[in-house]
């Protein structure tokens, strides 16, 4: 997110309760909107469907299928994404801008490739029983959806945050349009809406790209030479999207708490309605986060690396350096404590939610506990933020690892003591990886000078 803080900053800097609630609000948006808009706009396609698609069983069957377009797109293009980031912000401080454009076309071009192939396997393997055009419908799904998330990425780098929230409104719009246009045509009809509006969101990150980009060649394959990769990278993108998932699809294809919808496709009604409520809970932590993360930390770490750079005296260099220490113990201690409020807020009003929605009350011990999960994820994201900054890449790869190994083998155990433990593995699995983030950083934060002069 390097780049938002210069506007944050400049929020801040009016002193007043509006520019504070003003920075906070932007760094919500920015940090939750795109998310929030693709979450809205799946359950409004649902909800303003269900009187008029019959029976409503596609209407479930339309969310599952979105909702696997999703996560397995997430999960594919997950090595791409930091790596790819990584070349473009390298290529950029190089002064070298044309390699940019071409090496995103060849990104591009084997994520197409790869989610092609893929779709083109589980249309004719593993959903038989389905339409062709339902099969054809999820290939090009998956296909548009894993080029956005590069899209997403490669706009990030290119620091367009805003235009990134903007047309994500406008697609979802759009999609939401369509889906509602085509429902009279059943599951294939809302399918068939949702991948044209998702098409039309990749067409408007196109059109930004090539607008702040050229290129002499259309497309060329640095990004995947050996003194440009970032193994490292690939891998912490691959296992970070795994260990969100993974007690997903566990509680999806478990015979006790999920059960099938479409062909392959499982879902959990236990488990899938707390954790989208839970998530609902950290957009306050994730504003917090990027408003001191982006600001107060960032400007202390530049001040650091500064000094170091420009040979100041080493008192001056500790200063800058126990300064950005505190601030980082302030970021993290704000985090937990906006994140802690939002928590019980929802433990409060969550028996009400519940109530408005139609569900049992007999959620609630699990909608706490991933509360507390969704939390500690907030948490865990600052850590690696500053872990990137830091360039510790190895430290995030062995959290990333722990993260997928703790919440497989938790959510297995919860899954085997039944009911009362629904949702333990995911939380106590975060909560180890923080402590064990927490302590590390802190270790290397002590070390931080000697590591800087002695490893170079």
């Amino acid at each position: 997110m390097a780049g938002i803080g210069f506007e944050l900053r400049k929020m801040l800097r009016r002193d007043s309760l509006s520019g504070m609630l003003g920075a906070y609000a932007y760094a919500g948006i920015i940090s939750s909107g795109p998310w929030i808009l693709s979450i809205v706009g799946i359950l409004l396609i649902g909800l303003l469907s269900l009187p008029f698609v019959v029976p409503g069983s596609l209407v479930t069957q339309f969310q599952v299928s979105v909702t696997y377009l999703i996560a397995v797109s997430l999960i594919l293009t997950g090595p791409m994404q930091l790596a790819f980031t990584r070349f473009t912000s390298d290529r950029l401080f190089e002064k070298r801008d044309h390699l940019v454009l071409s090496n995103y076309h060849a990104v591009a071009l084997l994520v197409t490739v790869l989610s092609g192939a893929i779709g083109i396997g589980c249309g004719i393997f593993a959903f038989q029983a389905q339409s062709v055009l339902y099969r054809l419908l999820m290939t090009a799904g998956f296909v548009v959806m894993s080029n956005i998330w590069i899209a997403v990425i490669f706009l990030s780098g290119m620091k367009q945050y805003k235009a990134i929230v903007w047309t994500f409104l406008l697609g979802y719009t759009l999609t939401v349009g369509a889906a509602l246009g085509l429902r009279d045509f059943g599951l294939e009809g809302l399918l068939l809406g949702f991948v044209a509006g998702q098409l039309s969101l990749l067409t408007a990150m196109v059109v930004l790209i090539y607008r702040n980009y050229t290129s002499p060649r259309f497309m060329s394959f640095e990004v995947f030479q050996r003194r440009y990769a970032y193994p490292s990278l690939m891998a912490i993108g691959l296992l970070y999207n795994l260990g969100i998932w993974l007690d997903k699809f566990m509680f999806w294809y478990s015979p006790s708490t999920g059960q099938q919808v479409i062909g392959p496709l499982h879902a959990s009604i236990i488990y899938d309605i707390p954790v989208f409520l839970a998530y609902l809970a950290i957009i306050p932590g994730m504003a917090v986060f990027l408003v001191r993360i982006e600001t107060d930390f960032v400007e202390y770490y530049d001040a650091f690396y500064n000094a170091v750079r420009g040979g100041s005296s080493l008192e001056h260099i500790e200063d800058m350096r126990n300064t950005m220490v505190q601030t980082i113990r302030l970021g993290l201690y704000e985090i937990v404590k906006v994140q802690a409020i939002a928590a019980l807020l929802l433990f409060v009003v969550g028996k009400w939610v519940l109530a408005a929605l139609g569900i049992s009350e007999l959620y609630l011990p699990l909608l706490y506990v991933d509360v507390i999960g969704a939390s500690l994820q907030v948490v865990l994201l600052g850590v690696l933020n500053i872990y990137f900054y830091l360039d510790r890449r190895r430290e995030v790869l062995l959290l990333s690892g722990l993260f997928v190994i703790l919440n497989v083998l938790l959510t297995l155990m919860t899954l085997q003591l039944g009911p009362a433990w629904y949702g333990y593995g995911f939380a106590i699995s975060l909560l180890v990886v923080v402590a064990l983030a927490i302590y590390l950083l802190d270790r290397k934060l002590d070390r931080l000078e000697y590591e800087t002069y002695m490893l170079q």
